[in-house]
Parts: C-alpha cells; sequence; structure tokens
C-alpha cells in the first residue's frame, strides 16, 4: 500500500467514529505523547467567518519577520498535509504518515482505557499536529479551531493571545440554536489572564466575549472599539486599507486577497500582531507589509484566470455568502456570473441561495464530495426561486464542464458551497478537466 492510501486508510478508518466535542480524548492522547502542548507557544483563533484568512495572516507575519510558525488548520481542500505548515510549506506526505504511524499506538491506549473513548480524526490531527511542531521547534504556532471553541480539541492550548473572528449562526445542532448560545460555545477559547483580539461583532455577541473575559482577567481588544479598518479601496490585486490601532497606523496597507471583508480580518490579525509585539516578538511594520502584499490564501475569492474565468470561495453559511456577494459587486461589477453550487445538508441554503441567486443568469447545483452531501434535485426548487436558469450536475467535473460550455469569453464561473467541493473543484480545474 502507497504512503497516501496507508495514511488515508488509517484517517478514514478514524472517520468512522464521527465528530465528538469534549477534551478529555485530547488530552489523554496527548499525554501519552508527552503533553507537547505546553512547550509550543501559541495564537488560537475561532469564530465562524474568516478565523482561515486571519489565521494566515497572522503565520504570514511572523514567518517574514523571521520566525519558524506553524500554521494549523482545517478543513483542507485537497490533502492533508495542508492541515499541518511551518513557514508556509506544507508537511510532506512521508513525513505526516510517519507521524500518524508514530503516534497510533497511543491512540489505540487512549480507546482502551477505561473512562475514555477512541479519539476522533480530528483529535488525532492535532494531537499530530501539536507533536510534529513541537519536535520541529518552532517560535509559534498559529492554531485555528475546528469547530465551535469551548469543547474543540484544540482548546488544550493556553495561547499567548485568543483571537475570535466575525461569530454568526451556524451548526445549531451542536453548538445551540440560538446566536448567543453560538457565542458562548466559540469565546470558552478565552483562558485566565490571556489577552483577546476580537472581530466586530453584533451587539449581543460583544456582551458575551466581554462577559467572559472579564471573568477570566482578559484584557479584551474589539475591532470597532479599540482598532479600526479605516477607508478601504479595492482593486484586482486586493484592498488598501488604513487599519489603526491605539499606538500604530498603517497607511495604505495592501492586501494580496480580494473582498472589503478582508479589511476587517486583518484589522484583527494586527491586534493579535500588537499583543503578540507586547510579549516580546520583533514584529515591525516593513514585515508587515511584505507577508500581507504577498499573501495567498487558496480558495478565499481565489481568481483562476481564463476564458472563462473560475472564482474560488470556500463561504458556507449566509454571513459568509453576504461577504462573497459584496465582494463580487465591488470587484466585478460587469461580469455575468455562473455559479456552480453544492453543499452539505447541515447548512442554510435557502439563504444562501437567496443571498447568491439573484448575482446569477445561471446555476449549476452538483454533490460535494462527502456522505453529508445535498442531493441536487433536493436543491432545484430553492434555487428556481432566486436565479433565472437552474440545471443539475450530479459530478463536480460535468458541472465545470456544463458551467464552462454556458460561459462566454468575458463571463465568470464562481465555484462555492462548501469546502468539498471547491476543493475537488480547484483539483479538477488545476489538472486541465475543464
Amino acid at each position: 500500500m502507497g504512503l497516501i492510501n496507508k495514511r488515508d486508510s488509517y484517517l478514514k478508518e478514524l472517520a468512522r467514529f464521527g465528530s465528538k466535542l469534549g477534551l478529555q480524548r485530547i488530552e489523554g492522547l496527548l499525554k501519552y505523547l508527552g503533553n507537547p502542548q505546553e512547550r509550543v507557544p501559541t495564537v488560537h483563533i475561532a469564530g465562524s467567518n474568516g478565523k482561515g484568512s486571519t489565521a494566515a495572516m497572522v503565520a504570514a507575519i511572523l514567518t517574514a519577520a523571521g520566525y519558524r510558525v506553524g500554521l494549523y488548520t482545517s478543513p483542507h481542500l485537497s490533502s492533508y498535509t495542508e492541515r499541518f505548515q511551518i513557514n508556509g510549506r506544507e508537511i510532506s506526505t512521508a513525513a505526516l504518515t510517519e507521524l500518524l504511524t508514530e503516534i497510533r499506538g497511543s491512540v489505540a491506549d487512549v480507546a482502551g482505557k477505561e473512562g475514555l473513548e477512541q479519539p476522533t480524526e480530528f483529535e488525532v490531527l492535532t494531537a499530530a499536529a501539536l507533536k510534529y511542531f513541537r519536535e520541529k521547534g518552532v517560535d509559534l504556532a498559529v492554531m485555528e479551531v475546528g469547530l465551535g471553541g469551548r469543547l474543540d480539541a484544540t482548546n488544550v492550548i493556553t495561547p499567548l493571545v485568543s483571537v475570535i473572528t466575525h461569530i454568526a449562526l451556524e451548526h445549531t445542532d451542536i453548538l445551540g440554536p440560538s446566536l448567543l448560545e453560538v457565542a458562548r460555545e466559540k469565546a470558552g477559547i478565552i483562558k485566565e489572564g490571556v489577552p483577546v483580539v476580537s472581530s466586530r461583532q453584533d451587539p449581543e455577541v460583544v456582551e458575551i466575549i466581554a462577559e467572559i473575559s472579564r471573568l477570566r482577567g482578559a484584557e479584551l481588544t474589539l475591532v470597532g472599539r479599540d482598532i479600526h479598518s479605516g477607508e478601504v479601496s479595492l482593486d484586482a490585486a486586493g484592498i488598501l486599507t488604513n487599519p489603526m490601532g491605539r499606538n500604530w497606523h498603517y497607511e495604505n496597507l495592501r492586501v494580496s486577497l480580494l473582498g472589503a471583508h478582508q479589511a476587517e480580518n486583518t484589522a484583527t490579525a494586527l491586534g493579535a500582531i500588537d499583543v503578540l509585539r507586547k510579549k516580546g516578538f520583533l514584529l515591525e511594520e516593513e514585515s508587515i507589509r511584505t507577508a500581507l502584499g504577498q499573501l495567498t490564501w487558496p480558495a478565499r475569492m481565489e481568481l483562476v484566470a481564463g476564458e472563462p474565468a473560475f472564482l474560488l470561495d470556500v463561504g458556507h453559511n449566509p454571513d459568509g455568502a453576504r461577504a462573497l456577494r459584496e465582494a463580487i459587486k465591488s470587484h466585478f461589477p460587469d461580469r455575468d456570473l455562473i455559479m456552480v453550487f453544492g453543499a452539505l445538508a447541515d447548512k442554510d441554503v435557502e439563504a444562501m441561495a437567496a443571498i447568491l441567486g439573484p448575482l446569477c443568469r445561471l446555476v449549476i447545483l452538483t454533490r460535494p464530495n462527502s456522505p453529508r452531501a445535498l442531493e441536487p434535485r433536493n436543491l432545484q426548487t430553492l434555487f428556481q426561486n432566486f436565479a433565472p436558469g437552474v440545471l443539475l450536475a450530479e459530478k463536480i467535473p460535468a458541472a465545470l464542464k456544463l458551467a464552462a460550455e454556458h460561459a462566454g469569453p468575458t463571463d465568470m464561473v464562481l465555484v462555492c458551497g462548501s469546502f468539498y467541493m471547491v476543493g475537488a473543484a480547484r483539483e479538477y480545474i488545476r489538472q486541465g478537466v475543464v
């Protein structure tokens, strides 16, 4: 069995145990591994939208400043190796396979220990990431929350700064049916005495974050109150923003990601950078400008040039769809749009259809590569209420080809709705299937 098949068969085996919140299993596993989380300085990032982009920004700035920086994100687009990066370079297939092989015995020990259960796929990957970053001697690791916060496997760390990007209603079956309950779960990453940086939030969410910060003696820095994005302008290469904090101001700061919403993520990332600077990290303006001006983050308003051009975005909830809509209207106001869309069963597809459907002259519905995917035919009536044309394609390659056939040379094909679908579509496009 090849390296990739050997690794993925093990992870597929773990995936059978599903997603379970709770810290007992991950704490047990990390204890077997020598508690690497206690010897890796970290930044911890939760939120509903923007946490991946914010994590990438923080990691890129630290890397540009000369630090050795780990980055742990999820889910991946094409390969598990994307989740483990040091200074922008993914772990190799061989190294990840070896890493998982090394901890497999400890995973089995935890599963067999009285009072514990089989660790989940995400818990094993999180433990592996912490072990990897420890062994590679990173100066700091940026850790993105998988789901929620309070009971997420990453919440075993005590970071130098906790970051919370914009919170929206999501995963209500797990995190709770109201925005306040979701906010409490995500604010569960706030630790005793650890500074907190939060993106702009709805007023009731601010109250929750402020309350928990106060109870835990954690100083709160809030975008919109303590940090401001300033004036934002857009062009084909990204955005120019003018973020300002209490003791810093960066004029005409270029960020090479599309969408005005990235100004909010930038302000949040710079809030975290300011905390790290106060903790002794040497982070000069030059490093910030270099990192953000050269930043790439796949499938976040990622434009693949061609005739037609493809625009890839992993927005998968109404909040993300609204940001995507505004970014498209701002960056590409004169383009006719064809959308290839697929989603998972736990998503608010009706709201996403209402937000994105009116932008498109044609919507092609397809099925993401996931057992939790919604069937395209079940979405057809929904999208017909908002878009003038709707077609179905069961497989992603067929959907992409159908979109290209209906698109003129100056049209744009938007691919969105799910990490699973966009990741697969991105690979097909890169392989020249379309």
